[in-house]
């Protein structure tokens, strides 16, 4: 659809559009990427045979998912990268708080305006940039930053009942409709939100401030969560945990090449390092040797684990110090011992 020339209602159902839900359209996305042979989740390296397979099987299912692992696991990294199934472009009623489909709307701005003007409601257009959502969980976070809150100023002008739906001013998950919402850390998150959480996956509703509020939200919900955190800081509910269809157990790498791989491709270089600093392979794999050996270790915490982070820095530091040391002594290249075209140049040794 040309979205430059779409712009009401009417001139979207002359197109043949038809509502459909996120889960729907990650689906549909996913499939069409598989019969292609194209890699859904680019950049993503070790998990091939592993994670990759379970997360496609859980988008097909249309599951709410929870990805279970360590620290520096890609599990943001993962969920960030659905955004890529998603259609480039959906339609919304415009001036809707929630995104309302203007073929299956929810809420009472998009109906009223749809009641008003039937075929000449205005709709805009939301990228799929636009529709990922994510929140840290932590002990302070409260129903109102997640759902909402009641205004009561609105409600005293507007003469209206804490239990009507206008006078509700919206958290980050009702303006996160029909799209990803990724909630990181959830064991973190109290309790109480996790069973709000529960009535927006099972019931359907919202209820704030004892008011409860029907709004079918369509949204994809990832939760992201650290073993450690189960028994250190707080749990999962059994109800919410009920209603998470697949849970994901993430790993770190298993071989060094991929370790290499995964450090390369995740180190943030100035283009001078990169032209003027040469590491030898020796040097690269002894630093990612020292996360192997630091995860197998008695004297490292097994349930915190050891993040790839620490490769990516310690190869940063690394390249670092090199061009430190070359910049006093005034060299133009930093590194160790090389040939080129049977040239024996002498660089500056990596301490």
């Amino acid at each position: 659809m040309n979205k430059n020339t779409i712009t009401t209602l009417g001139e979207l159902k002359a197109q043949g559009y038809q509502a459909k839900s996120i889960k729907e359209e990650l689906r549909a996305n996913l499939i069409s990427n598989i019969k292609q042979g194209k890699p859904s989740f680019t950049g993503i390296h070790g998990y091939d045979q592993s994670v990759i397979p379970q997360l496609e099987r859980a988008i097909l299912s249309q599951h709410n998912i929870n990805l279970l692992g360590l620290r520096g696991q890609a599990k943001t990294r993962l969920a960030r990268l659905m955004v890529q199934l998603l259609d480039e472009y959906i339609p919304a009623v415009k001036g809707s708080e929630i995104n309302d489909d203007p073929l299956a709307p929810i809420s009472k701005f998009a109906r009223d305006l749809i009641a008003e003007k039937g075929d000449d409601t205005p709709i805009t257009w939301i990228h799929r940039e636009d529709r990922f959502f994510e929140k840290l969980a932590t002990p302070d976070v409260t129903i109102s930053d997640l759902i909402g809150d009641i205004d009561p100023i609105k409600a005293a002008n507007m003469r209206l009942s804490y239990a009507d739906e206008r006078v509700i001013h919206f958290g980050m998950i009702p303006r996160a409709n029909r799209s990803i919402f990724v909630i990181n850390e959830l064991p973190d998150l109290q309790s109480r939100i996790q069973v709000a959480l529960f009535n927006i996956l099972e019931e359907g509703d919202i209820q704030i401030r004892g008011f409860k509020l029907r709004l079918p939200l369509d949204i994809q919900f990832v939760f992201t969560a650290n073993p450690e955190d189960y028994t250190n800081r707080g749990s999962i509910v059994t109800p919410l945990k009920d209603r998470i269809g697949s849970q994901i157990l993430t790993h770190y790498p298993e071989d060094l090449e991929t370790a290499r791989v995964i450090t390369a491709q995740e180190t943030a270089l100035a283009s001078e390092q990169k032209s003027h600093v040469y590491v030898p392979e020796l040097a690269k794999d002894l630093l990612e040797q020292i996360s192997f050996e630091a995860r197998r270790s008695e004297f490292i915490d097994a349930k915190s684990g050891v993040s790839a982070r620490l490769s990516i820095t310690a190869y940063e530091n690394l390249l670092s110090a090199a061009e430190r040391r070359s910049l006093i002594n005034g060299e133009e290249d930093s590194g160790m011992f090389q040939s080129r075209r049977l040239n024996i140049k002498q660089k500056t040794i990596l301490p």
